[in-house]
């Protein structure tokens, strides 16, 4: 056990990683209280409208559609630290000032839907350059156990700040949860001041003029060369337009479907984040690259528990079938990021980055109302089984092009447990080739 733990931790023996961790800790459980609160005074404001909800998350992610690939860019062009430290100053005087229009009393619908959108513009800057970033701070050897420890922590938030916040919410209202969630944004400013330069791991990147020279189009050819990082992309853009806008539709799930509070909507929040929470710790022990077969694997796992979520009958059920879910939504998107980042050259890192960030958040914008229009009028259950049912078949559909374009079989396998297995393709032999000339010379 201690050898396990030793290895599931052992990025965290890296000062800067460890100072990076700890202030991404602290502002992520204020950012969770923030989003509960804030889809709380949205429904409160707009009289229970799931579109108004979906309008919120889409103006949040917005601006990733639009900036991301520019500021992926800027990523590989620029100091990261640097970089991380503007947006996240501009995120702490962003949550200040949406405290104080809350503690007031003066907030109306359209200030949370700017708030939503400047917001958006500071997360499309910190989140490539963020994931970009890692890999400074811990080098290539320990990347995919600092990305699952980064992902560990982000769920750990999703835990602790929903369950606070749907305590806080029921006792003081939402102002006192803005307050906090300022409070607690100017942790990561704190660590970067306190990170020592000196032992970044920057050996890799281009120096001089060659950063100069980068460009978003040549990013977006190096990827396009690459099937290898084209289909855990694809895949995630498909499945981040359908499946990935839980904040919208367990919202509307818990006060339009089993019409409970706001403590219970926390409740399956901090379901979804305890098995997202399990499944990051189950990637953060992955020493290679993971291959293709694990994300797809993952990918249909995750679609088909979210299609028996969006189907179940009873509130207890729900929750119960959030757990594993979670476990699956973020085991298949730490086996796709890590199988991007691993597979990346690091002079082009920050612009595939803001790619993966593109597909991955910049798809909501385009889902969200489009889920919160489902979610009113066809019902929350059906907006969470469709993107299900839609996602499996597109898994489905990757697994068969990926098998036909090797060559690979699938089996099952049942004793002593059932489980699949691919069969690589035979090999070619010369004799095999030859033939093969013979007969396209002959036609």
């Amino acid at each position: 056990m201690r050898a396990k733990l030793t290895t599931t931790f052992q990025s965290l023996r890296v000062r800067n990683y460890r100072i990076f961790a700890t202030g991404q800790l602290i502002k992520l459980i204020g950012v969770w209280m923030m989003f509960i609160a804030q889809d709380w005074l949205v429904l409160q404001l707009s009289g229970d409208s799931a579109t108004a909800l979906g309008v919120v998350v889409a103006l949040q992610f917005t601006p990733v559609l639009l900036f991301t690939l520019v500021f992926g860019r800027l990523a590989d062009r620029y100091d990261k630290r640097m970089l991380l430290f503007v947006a996240n100053a501009m995120w702490f005087v962003l949550a200040l000032g949406m405290s104080v229009l809350v503690l007031t009393g003066a907030v109306q619908l359209w200030h949370v839907f700017v708030f939503a959108g400047l917001l958006g513009v500071g997360n499309a800057l910190e989140t490539p350059v963020r994931q970009a970033f890692v890999s400074e701070l811990v080098g290539t050897p320990l990347l995919p156990n600092a990305l699952g420890l980064s992902s560990a922590t982000f769920n750990t938030a999703r835990i602790v700040g929903p369950a606070v916040a749907g305590l806080a919410i029921a006792a003081f209202d939402v102002g006192p949860v803005f307050l906090i969630s300022a409070i607690a944004s100017a942790a990561p400013l704190v660590g970067l001041i306190q990170m020592r330069a000196s032992e970044l791991h920057r050996a890799d990147l281009p120096v001089g003029g060659a950063r100069d020279g980068a460009k978003v189009a040549d990013g977006l050819r190096y990827v396009a060369r690459r099937p290898d990082l084209m289909l855990p992309m694809g895949l995630m853009a498909v499945m981040g337009l359908l499946l990935f806008n839980f904040q919208i539709t367990l919202a509307a799930l818990a006060k339009t479907v089993f019409n409970t509070g706001a403590a219970s909507f926390g409740l399956f929040t901090t379901a979804l984040a305890t098995g997202a929470l399990a499944g990051a710790l189950a990637a953060s022990g992955r020493r290679g690259r993971p291959s293709v077969y694990v994300v797809l694997g993952s990918a249909l796992a995750f679609a088909g528990l979210a299609t028996l979520v969006g189907l179940a009958p009873t509130y207890w059920l729900v929750v119960a079938l959030l757990v594993p879910t979670g476990f699956f939504m973020v085991y298949f998107a730490q086996a796709s990021n890590q199988r991007v980042q691993l597979g990346v050259d690091a002079a082009f890192r920050g612009r595939v980055m803001a790619l993966w960030v593109l597909v991955f958040l910049g798809t909501n914008p385009v889902g969200a109302p489009a889920i919160g229009w489902v979610a009113e009028h066809l019902g929350a259950g059906a907006s969470i089984w469709l993107g299900g049912a839609l996602s499996f078949l597109t898994a489905a559909a990757a697994l068969l092009w990926q098998l036909r374009r090797t060559g690979s079989r699938l089996r099952l396998r049942w004793a002593p447990l059932p489980k699949f297995y691919v069969l690589p393709a035979p090999p070619t032999t010369i004799l095999q080739l030859s033939r093969a000339n013979v007969e396209f010379v002959r036609r």
